[in-house]
């Protein structure tokens, strides 16, 4: 869960089946009564109707809260933390990072700090979109070292520049005009 209307789906679905919860957080719900197994049926098949997955694989659940950590720290924080992402996801999620880093790449494929690298790119998408900052200022916030790696990395990922990416949006800008 990343949105709040995805909170307020699982929210409507828990009422649905009679069960009260305490937490309805990023990928975690925490209920005051055990779960039947038609109450956990249901659930399950009605959250999957509105798009999402009820996850109760323990390796899943933790791949999830570590994608939901991340996905925190990049896109709903005003700047991103200035210790290293490994000790930040370690002390939120209460776990060995080599750890969490094995069972993350085992599962996806990728690295967290790949997944990390996709992230920040998509922010930077993002925050080129908006036209608030320049890139010294989005290299700033992202904690990049320099402007240079931003656009090495961005480029790495999208195929194009920070500065042609930008251009591209102003461009669709004036088609959107001329109509």
């Amino acid at each position: 869960m990343v949105s709040l209307r995805c909170k307020m789906m699982v929210k409507e679905e828990l009422k649905k089946v009679g069960l009260h919860y305490v937490i309805v957080d990023l990928g975690v719900v925490e209920i005051l009564e055990d779960i039947t197994t038609i109450q956990f049926q249901e659930l399950k098949h009605n959250l999957a109707l509105s798009g999402l997955e009820l996850l109760d694989d323990k390796k899943a659940i933790l791949i999830e809260k570590i994608k939901n950590v991340i996905i925190e720290m990049v896109h709903y924080t005003d700047e991103l933390p200035k210790v290293n992402y490994s000790e930040y996801i370690s002390e939120k999620l209460h776990h060995d990072y080599t750890y969490l880093s094995n069972v993350f790449s085992e599962v996806k494929g990728i690295t967290i700090q790949q997944y990390i690298i996709i992230h920040k790119i998509e922010r930077v998408k993002e925050l080129l979109l908006y036209d608030e900052m320049n890139l010294t200022e989005i290299s700033y916030i992202l904690n990049y070292s320099s402007v240079a790696h931003l656009s090495n990395q961005f480029k790495k990922i999208t195929g194009l520049s920070p500065t042609y990416f930008k251009q591209l949006k102003q461009k669709r800008n004036m088609n959107l005009e001329n109509i």
